[in-house]
């Protein structure tokens, strides 16, 4: 079950609501006229520095918060099992279970920011390193009668509130007794604590105005740490005078099962209080929570529990004429993504592991990708084994055989053939250049291409010998030998076939439990249909994010897994720090699809991060309007004002006119054919959007962030709770050998562990 949590004020900011404002513009015009100032004014500028004053900033706060969740739903978000709010974000958690219309939570927050404001003077205190109790216990025993808890944030962070006099005292004491570090807080009065109780009386009165309906989704109260009943009024009002019980609210949402949270609204601060709440439940005594049982190896079963069942490792695992064919320690690959975000690094690094993974070869310029494969031939040598992606490009052909050339004449032995919709001569010829015949007169291909598929009949034409018609094109034009084409009749275009299922990037979304053995029978009936002995090999990628995913992947026959969105956030992927730190945020919710910008016109689907960024929206918008519109003259004013002013940042005539540059001097005739069709003209338009969304994520740009395009499946926030609360939450030390040995060694153990419980023999 998923979370929304709201975040209270003190996460306030100039700038806060930029990606939002603008999408609800009635909204934000019924909010300005309540408050009776310029909200998104307010809200990006704060010219007049009015967000110091809590009559302002609770207001602010409130529509910021609930226009977020508005553009959540409004992208295609799941919708949340279960809501949270700290304290005044509590407002928005409310009005998004339905409590009450936008226009009565603006006037329900600047009344109480009003209030709060013209309390009793006095301030507030964090407390870090102590838990409650011994807080508690540090009051009583300096005698600050005045002092009340206000808020309960963590098992170490507790927030007091009170007369300033009183809480300078209480800090000097603790800092003389060396038990925890205080830290005064910027605010003008003792929220949350008795100091409060004349104001929550005078807001019950107004209240009193108000019908609020009963939530239609579980909100976790502030003074509860339990879901809000029917009297919503009274635990509102309970809430500006009794303290935040944060920590037991997120304990209770593990207890009613949620698995992840999404933050709705500016800054991460509940998201990390969430993530330590998480750690410490799930290190908790069976008593209170389950027992987590983290990836560990194979162990030999002891003593009578044996009876004779095998004992699994990593090395066992897969196909092991696989291993040795690739000459690796284990039957499991990094596939390549593209940009070179699976970089030379990280493919230098897996082959000193003894692993294979696959160079990003997609959308780089051709000069670059001469310059790696220069590299990793240099520095793998004839014994570490690597291998490079060869990326279908059917609207650019010549680049494709551009790419295919690089590949044979650098020698490379593996390659990875992604995105395919038919046999192309590019792929042939690097298949079977080089063919021959072994000692014993078999065929062998001069080299070995590793299809990925994620539909049948692609893999029934990768797993068939070429086209005869294909191969003969290609001896007629040089491309091969006559012997080189009659060996390729004897063998399939693939003798791997990679059956990718939900995955990051170009994807069809299919499930690996219906895809994988639907493909995995080409195993038997291809060599029967084609009347050949050859050995097709099937493996699997997609959602392949911990040791029970990959442990199923050969439990369903895999004779080798690759995995590819949980490389991405490693220090080896050439991608931005920008990106890896939101990627090591996510959760298995927090991707959605998008148009493939290289496939813009034909509706091909990637899947990318959703979590932090507009870019899915913003994508799938641009194919809308490509689809009901012929050209860009077609669009109406406010459809292309929102598009230069919210998407590209720029006028459709400048995007044209860097188009209309690079095509001149690039693909002539692809300008050509634009300046004759309107409506190519405009997918070219759309499609620099794509082009754009990418170079701003590699490079990390911080502005650009909502425009990050990041390709990446649920694979990826599976493995974020994986490791959370081990060293492996930080990205800096995920190296690809360590995932891979993480994951390979713990499927190990999930399957001799499954193997053992159902024999009746469970290891202990």
């Amino acid at each position: 079950m998923h979370a929304w949590l709201f975040p209270g004020q003190g996460s306030h900011r100039p700038g806060m609501g930029a990606d939002v404002l603008k999408r609800f513009p009635d909204h934000v015009a019924a909010a300005d006229e309540i408050l009776g100032l310029a909200v998104g004014e307010l809200c990006l500028h704060d010219s007049g520095g009015l967000l110091r004053d809590t009559r302002h900033v609770q207001p602010a706060l409130f529509v910021v918060e609930a226009l977020t969740a508005l553009a959540a739903r409004e992208d295609g978000a799941p919708p949340p099992g279960v809501l949270a709010g700290h304290s005044l974000g509590e407002y928005a958690a409310l009005f998004t279970a339905g409590c009450f219309d936008f226009e009565t939570g603006v006037r329900l927050t600047r009344h109480r920011g009003e209030l709060m404001a013209r309390a009793a003077p006095g301030s507030m205190l964090a407390v870090l390193g102590l838990p409650l109790a011994e807080v508690a216990k540090a009051l009583e025993r300096h005698g600050a009668a005045a002092v009340d808890i206000a808020n309960h944030n963590s098992a170490t962070q507790v927030v007091l509130a009170g007369p300033r006099e009183a809480l300078d005292e209480v800090a000097a004491r603790l800092k003389e007794e060396g038990l925890a570090r205080s830290v005064p807080l910027r605010v003008s009065a003792p929220f949350h604590s008795r100091h409060m109780r004349d104001a929550a009386a005078d807001f019950a009165e107004f209240l009193a105005r108000f019908r609020l309906r009963e939530p239609d989704t579980p909100v976790i109260a502030n003074a509860t740490a339990r879901p809000y009943g029917s009297d919503v009024a009274g635990t509102l009002v309970r809430q500006i005078a009794e303290p935040v019980r944060w920590e037991p609210s997120m304990r209770h949402l593990l207890d009613l099962g949620a698995t992840d949270v999404t933050e709705q609204g500016p800054g991460n601060v509940l998201t990390d209080l969430w993530h330590t709440a998480r750690r410490q439940y799930e290190a908790a005594p069976p008593a209170r929570a389950a027992e987590r049982r983290l990836p560990r190896p194979a162990r030999e079963p002891a003593g009578r529990r044996d009876q004779g069942l095998p004992r699994f490792c990593a090395e066992d695992l897969g196909s092991e004429e696989f291993r040795r064919d690739h000459g690796l320690r284990h039957a499991y690959l990094a596939g390549s993504m593209y940009q070179g975000v699976s970089s030379t690094d990280l493919v230098l690094r897996m082959g000193r592991a003894g692993l294979l993974g696959f160079f990003g070869s997609g959308g780089l310029p051709t000069e670059e990708i001469d310059a790696a494969l220069g590299l990793l031939a240099r520095e793998s040598g004839p014994d570490r084994p690597y291998g490079v992606n060869l990326l279908h490009t059917p609207d650019d052909p010549a680049r494709e055989e551009a790419v295919a050339d690089l590949l044979l004449r650098h020698g490379v032995r593996r390659v990875e053939a992604a995105g395919f919709t038919r046999i192309t001569p590019a792929l042939v010829r690097v298949r079977f250049s080089g063919s021959h015949r072994d000692r014993q007169g078999r065929a062998v291909a001069g080299r070995h291409v590793v299809a990925k598929v994620s539909r049948p009949e692609m893999a029934e034409a990768f797993a068939a010998p070429a086209p005869g018609a294909l191969l003969d094109r290609l001896v007629a034009g040089g491309g091969l030998t006559a012997e080189e084409a009659a060996l390729a009749r004897e063998l399939p275009v693939s003798g791997d076939l990679c059956v990718e299922a939900d995955s990051g990037g170009h994807t069809d979304g299919a499930g690996a439990l219906t895809l994988f053995p639907t493909i995995a029978r080409l195993r038997e009936t291809a060599p029967a249909v084609h009347g050949r002995p050859w050995r097709i090999r099937v493996g699997a990628a997609g959602g392949l994010g911990t040791p029970e995913a990959v442990a199923a992947a050969f439990l369903m026959g895999a004779d080798f897994v690759l995995t590819g969105s949980v490389n991405q956030c490693s220090p080896q992927a050439g991608t931005s720090d920008e990106v890896k730190d939101l990627l090591a945020r996510i959760g298995v919710q927090d991707t959605a699809y998008a148009p493939a910008g290289d496939m813009f016109e034909l509706g091909a689907r990637v899947q990318v991060v959703r979590k932090g960024t507009l870019f899915a929206a913003r994508a799938n918008k641009l194919h809308q309007l490509y689809q009901r519109h012929g050209s860009l003259e077609e669009l109406d004013e406010a459809t292309r004002r929102s598009l230069e002013e919210q998407c590209f940042g720029r006028s459709l005539a400048e995007v044209w006119r860097e188009t209309e540059r690079h095509l001149a001097a690039k693909r002539p005739e692809e300008l050509a054919r634009a300046e004759a069709n309107p409506r190519y003209r405009m997918a070219l338009v759309f499609r620099w959007y794509f082009v754009h969304s990418t170079r701003v994520a590699l490079r990390g740009v911080p502005e650009e962030r909502v425009n990050y395009q990041i390709h990446c499946g649920p694979a990826m926030g599976a493995f974020n709770r994986l490791v959370a609360g081990t060293e492996l939450a930080d990205w800096r030390r995920r190296h690809v050998e360590v995932v891979a040995g993480l994951l390979m060694t713990g499927a190990a153990g999930v399957l001799t562990d499954r193997l053992h419980t159902l024999a009746g023999h469970p290891e202990p």
